[in-house]
């Protein structure tokens, strides 16, 4: 299927909230691993969510170049021309973006998506994420306004993010402590100054104990029900009726997370989780094992020639490739989005 619309991504959002499940979010960095989820999506039937994070992009465009809105143009491209031969609907993202970074990457990928939609082609991407954790609340929700008209205006979805995700990612770090969890009022702030669908739809990522990368037990707590009073208070605020999710949530930092943590976040409202870490294990595991197997055939050991078909690159990418493509089955799977697509 082609990139979905932003009608085929508004609907994606609409079924995955009634529905009680939520489409994996991949960070992805190269054409191999844009493969690697669109195959996984596909083995597994279900929509899903490519992003791009600012790092990610700016590797996309080579070491040479640099330029992240280079290399997100480049990627999401290059996943325009090779999703149509995928029989699931695969929405664009970029991911974590900070104050410092809008004006290099998010306002620039936005004005590109409006040209597209003013000579009456579809937007670029579906959808961006401004992350405004690290300034003040009024801030934060004061730029995303501005965003989210632009947005609308490109027929964009804007992504936002109140509270703080712990860990580090493409080198910005935050601390774990009680700002990993969003408060009541916080929610209320932002439903006050985005609404609630009128002013353009939005992903809201509040934190509940997040943390990037991968942790051990017991070093951090999730707190799923933090998600679930963001809504009931929201819903008694602007009387919306009992059991209402006024939030389409977004879970980050899931990596790591256990099973029954995914499937509680899911049932108060959450749409799109976000996979990194464990695709980028997988990934690396199928290559390194290909290597520590095959040493003496991908290195001139003892003045020995190798063995050409076992170093050449596409022989253990393919192998990274499946092993991604199937830790993708298994977060569809988890996140109940599994056989749930709607595409054909």
């Amino acid at each position: 299927m082609p990139i979905a619309t932003p009608e085929v991504y508004a609907d994606m959002i609409t079924r995955a909230k009634e529905g009680g499940f939520a489409y994996p979010a991949i960070n992805c960095t190269s054409s191999e691993t844009i493969n690697a989820a669109l195959r996984g999506f596909a083995d597994a039937g279900s929509d899903g969510i490519i992003q791009f994070s600012t790092g990610g992009a700016e590797f996309g465009s080579g070491t040479r170049v640099k330029d992240m809105v280079t290399g997100a143009v480049a990627l999401a491209e290059f996943a325009h021309v090779v999703a149509e031969k995928y029989p699931v609907n695969v929405a664009l993202h970029t991911d974590h973006c900070p104050k410092d970074k809008l004006d290099d990457y998010v306002r620039p990928l936005i004005a590109i998506s409006k040209d597209r939609v003013d000579a009456g082609q579809a937007p670029l991407f579906q959808s961006h994420m401004w992350d405004g954790s690290a300034v003040e609340l009024t801030e934060n929700l004061s730029i995303a306004q501005e965003l989210i008209e632009k947005c609308a205006a490109a027929k964009i979805v804007l992504e936002v993010e109140i509270g703080v995700v712990g860990g580090e990612e493409d080198g910005v770090a935050h601390e774990i402590n009680e700002k990993l969890y969003t408060a009541d009022g916080d929610f209320v702030r932002t439903a006050e100054a985005l609404g609630l669908g009128e002013k353009g739809v939005y992903l809201l990522a509040a934190t509940f104990g997040n943390v990037h990368g991968v942790y051990k037990p017991g070093n951090v707590k999730l707190r799923p029900d933090v998600l679930q009073r963001g809504q009931a208070v929201v819903a008694e605020q602007f009387g919306l009726g009992d059991g209402a999710k006024p939030f389409n949530l977004v879970f980050h930092g899931g990596s790591g997370s256990a099973l029954e943590e995914i499937r509680e976040a899911l049932s108060y409202g959450v749409v799109k989780m976000n996979v990194d870490t464990d695709t980028q294990y997988a990934l690396t595991r199928a290559i390194a094992g290909h290597m520590f197997s095959n040493y003496d055939g991908v290195l001139k050991v003892d003045g020995e020639v190798g063995v050409k078909k076992t170093y050449d690159p596409r022989t253990y990418m393919k192998l990274a490739e499946a092993s991604m493509a199937d830790r993708i089955v298994e977060a569809c799977e988890h996140l109940l989005s599994a056989g749930q697509s709607q595409a054909g």
